[in-house]
Order: structure tokens, then C-alpha cells, then sequence
């Protein structure tokens, strides 16, 4: 059996947070809050805050035993971007892209 959770429209780039989310596959869930407890990264709050709303979606919904659970998955995929303009030189302007995240945590029993 497995349990999930998805938090959409974050304001980290996609790249960033995939740094931290490779830190914690396959890991079991209180290791995996301690990693990320310590880990110095924006994206670290984000999939802390991901992973616990899991847990608890586990605990309350399928009455999972927390000391069996693992992360089975985790992965953070695109979000739509913002886009803004930025004055340049002579009159010009450049696009700036600022990306949004969906980060999704999947727990598993062991």
C-alpha cells in the first residue's frame, strides 16, 4: 500500500529542489526528516513540509504503522512560469522566467 502527497506551485525552480529530493529516496521517513532538518537548502522546507503532510495522510486515512514507512518516491516536476520583463539597454527589455515546482512524495510500508 502506498500514500501520497502533493504540494503545487512552489516558488523554487525545479532544478533546485530535485538537489535535495535525491537526498531522501528510498530512505526511511524519520531518517528522512533528519536529513532534511539539517540540510541548508530552500528546497529542504518545501519537501520537509511534503513529506510530513504524507505521514500524515498515512496515519489518519490508512492507519499505517509510522515505523514501517519508507519514501518509495519522490519527485518534483514543473510548474507554470511567471514571466517578467526586465529594462535593458537602449530602450530593449529581456524576459525573466521565474519557475514554480510541483513536488509529490509517495510513502510505502516495508
Amino acid at each position: 500500500m502506498e500514500v501520497r502527497a502533493v504540494s503545487k506551485y512552489l516558488r523554487i525552480s525545479p532544478r533546485k529542489a530535485r538537489l535535495v529530493a535525491d537526498l531522501i529516496r528510498s530512505k526511511n521517513v524519520s531518517e528522512a526528516l533528519t536529513i532534511l532538518k539539517f540540510t541548508p537548502k530552500k528546497g529542504a522546507r518545501f519537501i520537509s513540509k511534503t513529506l510530513r503532510s504524507a505521514m500524515a495522510n498515512a496515519e489518519n486515512t490508512n492507519a499505517m504503522d509510522m515505523d514501517t514507512l519508507y519514501v518509495k518516491a519522490v519527485y518534483v516536476n514543473e510548474g507554470p512560469r511567471l514571466k517578467r520583463w526586465r529594462p535593458r539597454a537602449m530602450g530593449r527589455a529581456t524576459q525573466i522566467l521565474k519557475r514554480t515546482s510541483h513536488i509529490t512524495v509517495v510513502l510505502g510500508e516495508r
